[in-house]
């Protein structure tokens, strides 16, 4: 696979979120909610993996779009993990670091490309 940073960070991120849904199933027995984190924590780095051998440009802007609506869905994941203590404010607070760091990056890139496209376009 050829490394780019957001491909990088969201194939770490994801790692971080099974580590952690391991650790909710076999020591805190929380099957619902890890499902949860567990899917949309992982389907971010699927999506940009995807998007990086997207059809086209729309489709590669469609992709990563997808990449940021789940990792504004893990980030509610963790948010309610952490209230609910599930998991530990340290290790929280790492993850959602991790996560809004993705969301930024993926932010970024998307207007980026919508800029570009849009000055294609006209």
């Amino acid at each position: 696979m050829a490394e780019n940073i957001i491909q990088k960070k969201s194939f770490e991120f994801a790692i971080n979120i099974v580590e952690t849904y391991k650790y909710l199933a076999d020591e805190k027995k929380e099957f619902v909610l890890s499902k949860q984190l567990l899917r949309s924590g992982t389907s971010i780095g699927a999506n940009v993996s995807e998007a990086a051998r997207g059809q086209s440009t729309k489709d590669f802007v469609y992709k990563l779009q997808i990449s940021r609506k789940e990792a504004n869905e893990t980030l509610y994941w963790l948010n309610l993990l952490q209230a609910t203590n599930f998991i530990q404010s340290e290790n929280s607070e790492k993850l959602i670091k991790q996560c809004d760091e993705l969301l930024r990056i993926l932010t970024t890139i998307i207007k980026t490309t919508e800029n570009k496209l849009s000055r294609t376009n006209t």
